[in-house]
């Protein structure tokens, strides 16, 4: 049975390495669409960089990292198929298939980018790059606490901070168009 713990760490790897792709692609968005309505040749050539950069992380770590981290998941339930029968388990699965959601939508958004087809602003973009930290706040309490109840409280928590972040973004903003410079 020691084997389960070599999997169950791959897992968790890959997890990370899925969360990273996850939490940087977004971001790259951001600049993307800054490039965009900047003058030429700044615009092309960020834009052409930033487009590279975007290409490697998606497909080098980011789609990777997602079918191993659900590879080694399937495993774990093939080994040990009684967790599947745990409520917190099942929460779980939820927030994998969100997760999913959220990473199929994203690749959308990869790919209008890669064809500078901007229809998104960067403001939206740094929002939507926070959807990724909820389900991560969402699972790992859930985990952690094997209870498909008490993982709310994690989640009201995440909401909080969600506000703190929103309002952070809203005064970054301000700052940005009054200091132009900086």
């Amino acid at each position: 049975m020691a084997y389960y713990y070599y999997f169950k760490a791959f897992h968790l790897i890959f997890v990370i390495t899925w969360f990273a792709g996850l939490f940087y692609t977004p971001r790259l968005f951001v600049y993307q669409i800054e490039a965009f309505q900047k003058p030429s040749p700044e615009k092309e050539i960020l834009g052409k960089q930033l487009k590279l950069m975007a290409k490697r992380l998606w497909f080098i770590i980011t789609w990777p990292s997602a079918i191993l981290a659900l590879l080694f998941g399937l495993i774990l339930f093939y080994i040990n198929p009684t967790l599947i029968y745990e409520d917190w388990m099942q929460v779980k699965i939820g927030f994998i298939l969100l997760l999913f959601a959220y990473h199929l939508i994203t690749h959308k958004y990869y790919k209008q980018l890669q064809i500078d087809d901007v229809r998104k602003t960067s403001s939206y973009m740094r929002i939507w790059n926070e959807g990724a930290t909820f389900i991560l706040f969402a699972v790992i309490f859930l985990v952690i606490l094997k209870s498909a109840i008490n993982w709310i409280w994690g989640v009201i928590g995440i909401l909080v901070l969600g506000i703190l972040i929103m309002l952070g973004f809203k005064l970054y903003k301000n700052f940005r168009e009054n200091n132009p410079d900086a």
